[in-house]
């Protein structure tokens, strides 16, 4: 005997949208980590150094042809350290400069493979992607990485769990450079980057183009010198993510 659709209950109607609805939020919570100190807490994710005196500059989505080898250059004359938080992609296309910014003494980490918003990705592909930037990373320098931070600060279950399940630790930032923007001039990354600085900030800036508006890097390197100073002016120092 069939039962007519108009026997069915709200409820076990609703129901699947519900569990539906839920597992949409498993995913997506962890985001929230890029707006909410508690939350980052809570999930262990890193926007802060322990060195009161210290300033976390970081780099990503490179490496970049022009615009790596200016930032190195910029921070060697300074005597300063970063990390940069390579693309697996843009490493495969120039893996002596991944292997260039290791060499000068600076710090790597993952940042995928590919570029892209992890909330539109299914767990097991973002997973693999991960996975492949490490190797990538990891063949081009000639070191395991061991910190991540997702494309856009938007970290999803998956690439927490994934994370975890590796021993990388997660980084976000406390304030950045906004240097990706079509608008961006070297006075306005320098002001949201270095204004205001106290000790153990994470600063997140771009050594690349490839996912912000075209010519965007010419910003942060002529920005550079000037967040340096700043820091040293504030009786500060770099120190890189470890």
């Amino acid at each position: 005997m069939q039962v007519s659709p108009r026997c069915l209950s709200s409820a076990a109607i609703a129901r699947p949208a519900l569990i539906s609805a839920a597992a949409a939020a498993v995913h997506a919570g962890p985001a929230l980590s890029a707006w909410s100190a508690p939350v980052r807490r809570a999930l262990g994710v890193r926007a802060t150094v322990a060195d009161p005196r210290g300033v976390a500059l970081t780099f990503d989505d490179g490496p970049h042809w022009h615009a790596t080898p200016a930032v190195l250059e910029c921070l060697r004359a300074a005597g300063a350290t970063a990390t940069f938080f390579l693309v697996g992609e843009q490493v495969e296309r120039r893996p002596a400069l991944a292997a260039e910014i290791v060499a000068s003494g600076h710090a790597v980490g993952v940042h995928g493979q590919r570029h892209r918003n992890l909330l539109r990705v299914a767990p097991r592909a973002t997973a693999e992607d991960l996975r492949r930037g490490h190797a990538r990373i990891a063949a081009a320098t000639g070191r395991e990485p061991l910190l991540y931070r997702p494309p856009y600060g938007v970290l999803s279950a998956a690439a927490l769990a994934t994370a975890r399940r590796h021993g990388w630790e997660t980084v976000l930032w406390a304030r950045w450079g906004r240097d990706w923007r079509p608008r961006a001039t070297a006075r306005s990354v320098a002001a949201d980057a270095a204004q205001g600085l106290t000790g153990g900030e994470v600063v997140l800036l771009h050594d690349a183009d490839f996912y912000g508006a075209p010519g965007s890097w010419r910003a942060t390197v002529a920005a550079l010198p000037s967040i340096l100073s700043a820091i040293a002016e504030a009786g500060l120092r770099t120190v890189p993510l470890r």
